[in-house]
């Protein structure tokens, strides 16, 4: 007896420490666990502890509630200009609903894959192959939209999808590039042109500035030219009027008349020697009797000019 109370003994302490092990769960942060009792959904365990009945309540479903990427597998797209395309994609997900995510469907991963595939092909094939690689946004935002209708009665939340790669065929790749080189090749031209027009215009510019410079200072050399001309034109004058004035004053003044009558007199006979000694011909006076009574006038001057002296 004593040995059989023992055995009883340490198997009923198995027993409550077995009962005790399944009545408990720890349920860790951002994880949800879906209880069935006795075949039907009793309730959803929240982060932290948690008693469960032991052999009656199991635990169904293990949900993940934080945010999961998920890799779209590539598939092959037609577009609206019939080009295929192949799109590879990663979808984010979060599951907000554990129990419908455990009911609503028997595999919510493989649903959102599937449908995120066929709105794909149904989005580029309203796009033709070059709107394809400009609205990546729009592809996006209509993948997340179509999935947003059907994933709440699944128990998850779309958040985003991407886009990660578009590859066309390769012959269509080599014509882009082909198209691409040209266009580059295209805008060169352009540019080239567009600077050698800039090169002329300034260099048009430039001479027109010159020759305006250029005649501006031709006009003002000549208004300058023109002021000294007219400037020496009046001082000559000034001086010229000058002198007749003096001389004037000179001949009004008292023995004036006779000296001018000697100076005339002396340049005429002056004049007939210079031309004496400058040639060999012999030139006269058309009246000789001239050169007499200009000597005589000019003597006459002299002494006339001596005897106002000695008075």
């Amino acid at each position: 007896m004593g040995i059989g109370s023992s055995v009883f003994t340490v198997l009923a302490f198995l027993i409550a420490l077995t009962v005790v092990v399944k009545a408990i769960r720890v349920v860790p942060q951002q994880r949800a666990l879906v209880v069935e009792r006795l075949g039907r959904f009793h309730g959803v365990l929240e982060p932290g502890l948690n008693f469960v009945v032991p052999f009656v309540d199991r635990i169904a479903y293990r949900h993940d509630l934080r945010e999961i990427p998920l890799d779209v597998p590539p598939q092959i797209c037609i577009t609206k200009d019939n080009t295929q395309l192949q799109v590879d994609g990663i979808l984010y997900f979060q599951v907000t609903d554990p129990r419908l995510a455990s009911y609503g469907s028997s595999n919510y991963v493989v649903a959102i894959t599937q449908l995120a595939q066929t709105t794909l092909r149904s989005v580029i094939g309203r796009m033709e192959l070059d709107k394809t690689f400009e609205e990546r946004d729009q592809i996006n935002a209509a993948v997340v939209n179509a999935l947003d209708a059907a994933a709440p009665n699944w128990g998850v939340k779309v958040l985003r999808y991407e886009i990660k790669d578009l590859t066309p065929p390769a012959e269509i790749l080599r014509s882009m590039q082909a198209q691409i080189t040209a266009e580059r090749e295209k805008r060169a031209v352009i540019a080239t042109s567009e600077g050698r027009r800039q090169e002329q215009i300034n260099v048009a510019l430039g001479a027109r500035e010159a020759a305006i410079a250029k005649s501006e200072g031709e006009k003002q050399a000549e208004i300058n030219n023109a002021q000294g001309a007219a400037t020496a034109t009046l001082v000559t004058a000034e001086a010229t009027a000058k002198a007749i004035r003096q001389i004037a004053e000179a001949i009004s003044a008292e023995g004036g008349l006779y000296a001018v009558n000697l100076r005339v007199a002396e340049e005429y006979i002056a004049q007939f020697g210079n031309l004496a000694r400058t040639t060999n011909t012999l030139i006269l006076p058309a009246n000789v009797a001239d050169v007499a009574g200009m000597i005589a006038t000019a003597m006459s001057v002299v002494r006339a000019q001596g005897q106002q002296a000695a008075r």
